[in-house]
């Protein structure tokens, strides 16, 4: 499997994405936007970023666990990855975002999920 960019829709009619690695892993999840086109934007603004080292910023829970937020220029975070048992892994995590956002494919779930919704409100109508 090669890694993607998964758009999906979120809580209260927002959408959000999470960046996948080829084996499957979600290595960044971004924040809920109110708008499939933003959602869109941000996953332009992390391919943009994710070749900027600078744009990666190393963190530790409260709990010792590292992680790290992936900024835009303007220093508004646009993704976060998953917590890290290891500063290790973290780093590969980072590696992994470098590699893949820049080239990989949109998996666009709204799409899916749109459309057991719409056959069912079809189906409703027809009872009616």
């Amino acid at each position: 499997m090669a890694a993607k960019f998964e758009l999906k829709s979120a809580k209260g009619g927002k959408f959000m994405f999470n960046l996948k690695s080829a084996n499957g892993q979600i290595v960044l999840t971004s924040e809920t936007y109110d708008t499939k086109k933003n959602a869109e934007k941000g996953i332009a603004s992390v391919r943009k970023n994710a070749t900027n080292t600078k744009r990666f910023e190393k963190k530790e829970s409260k709990k010792k666990e590292p992680y790290f937020v992936l900024t835009a220029s303007n220093g508004e975070v646009i993704g976060k990855s998953e917590m890290y048992t290891t500063t290790k892994s973290m780093e590969k995590g980072i590696a992994s975002v470098q590699k893949n956002a820049p080239e990989c494919k949109v998996s666009d779930l709204t799409e899916a999920e749109a459309k057991p919704a719409a056959k069912k409100a079809a189906k409703a109508a027809k009872a009616k």
